[in-house]
């Protein structure tokens, strides 16, 4: 991966260029699956926090859970969830939009004073398309879109996520930016563009 992909990466579609990756342990919880996908779920933030060399808590002394997933389907439903639009402003005109363009999956941030990710709220309405996803493959994916601050358009042509064998990963060049992307000397978020050179740096080959 070259600096000039690491930096597209993160290069929003409006040109600003934004980098942010978690301050604090991440403690997810998961709403609308039986427990055989919430032990999915849960494994799939293992895999991916111990790759970046992160870490989990069992709870967020200032929010409890900080990294929230719900499955549903119908975007309506997450307006009868209780306290939900104290967490999300404009909970409604957004549901609205996303029902507007037919939508089965949306993330929203909240980020630390220092621009870090502080909370992720990730929804996933469960449409035809999404239910022929394994669990596994759909864990995968989701965890890896919140480890970090992607651009907009990141995975728009790719998927972050590869086939090898019968089995579904993540790629190798992804999960080596995630890795350097967690360096502890690293900031834990950016606004300028050369942050990509200093990503790129400590990136080591994938074989």
């Amino acid at each position: 991966m070259t600096p000039d992909q690491i930096e597209a990466l993160f290069t929003r579609e409006n040109g600003d260029f934004l980098f942010a990756r978690w301050g604090r342990p991440i403690v997810p919880i998961v709403f609308g699956v039986e427990d055989a996908t919430l032990s999915t779920v849960k494994g799939a933030f293992e895999a991916v926090v111990a790759l970046a060399g992160h870490k989990m808590a069992e709870t967020d002394p200032e929010l409890g859970a900080n990294c929230m997933v719900f499955f549903f389907r119908d975007w309506q439903e997450l307006l009868e969830v209780p306290d939900l639009d104290r967490l999300i402003p404009d909970l409604a005109p957004l549901m609205d939009r996303l029902v507007a363009a037919d939508a089965n999956q949306y993330r929203v941030f909240r980020f630390e004073e220092d621009g870090a990710i502080r909370a992720a709220f990730v929804f996933l309405r469960m449409d035809n398309e999404l239910s022929k996803v394994s669990a596994e493959t759909l864990a995968l994916s989701q965890v890896v879109q919140t480890i970090l601050l992607w651009s907009d358009t990141a995975f728009r042509s790719q998927s972050p996520l590869a086939v090898a064998g019968q089995t579904t990963v993540l790629r190798p060049d992804i999960a080596e930016l995630i890795r350097a992307a967690y360096d502890p000397v690293l900031p834990g978020a950016a606004r300028e563009a050369s942050h990509a050179l200093r990503l790129f740096a400590r990136m080591k080959p994938v074989q």
